[in-house]
């Protein structure tokens, strides 16, 4: 290695390094001002900005905003759980991952569990793969694979508030009213804003409770 040659090589690590610093420092201050509990504003931003470069490790603060007294931050901090699930840190998978997305859109069932296939190939660590496949599988009635995804799913993301959901939809198509209500409640243990969930948690309680009364 040439002496030139080496110091070409640490001038790029010192362009580098500052920009990586700036992108971490970044995220702290935005899990710092989510944080904040006498600035809504904070909170908002916090989450605005954690939607653009949080990490699944910050999953736990996300979810905790979800209970936030300020109703945008906890809208704030759904889209950005989701943003972060939709990251795989590659950007290969990343556009892997629009294509299916795109294709699922289009109601291209088969060509999008295709993609989400590979995507699972690729990157079995990958949560959000799974549920998208375990989306498609729902859509094209194959209810029991899209449960066995829902599984992966929460084996890798135990947050996923969508995953949950997904159970009881699956289990109310299966006639299965008691799983259905446990998965349904679940998902509101994890995000209480669901409104379609709650709203469906309590038509199952009020079907279930007219079951057993007329059992009796």
């Amino acid at each position: 290695m040439s002496a030139r040659w080496l110091a070409s090589l640490a001038l790029a690590a010192l362009a580098f390094w500052p920009a990586l610093l700036g992108a971490s420092s970044t995220r702290e201050e935005a899990l710092r001002a989510l944080a904040d509990t006498r600035s809504a504003d904070s909170r908002r931003q916090g989450a605005r900005t954690l939607a653009e470069t949080g990490l699944m490790a910050d999953l736990p603060q996300l979810a905790a905003a979800l209970r936030d007294t300020d109703p945008l931050v906890r809208e704030l901090a759904e889209g950005a759980m989701w943003q972060v699930w939709s990251r795989s840190g590659d950007a290969t998978i990343d556009r892997l991952f629009e294509t299916g997305v795109a294709q699922m859109q289009a109601s291209q069932g088969d060509e999008a569990v295709e993609t989400f296939s590979e995507i699972i190939r690729r990157r079995p660590d990958f949560a959000e793969g799974w549920n998208k496949r375990a989306t498609v599988y729902y859509m094209m009635g194959e209810y029991q694979k899209s449960l066995a995804d829902c599984d992966e799913v929460m084996k890798r993301n135990p947050y996923h508030f969508g995953a949950l959901s997904g159970y009881m939809q699956i289990y109310i198509r299966l006639e299965y009213y008691d799983r259905a209500l446990e998965y349904g409640r679940r998902a509101l243990e994890v995000n209480p804003n669901l409104g379609g969930v709650r709203q469906s948690v309590e038509l199952l309680e009020h079907a279930i409770e007219q079951r057993r009364n007329r059992t009796i």
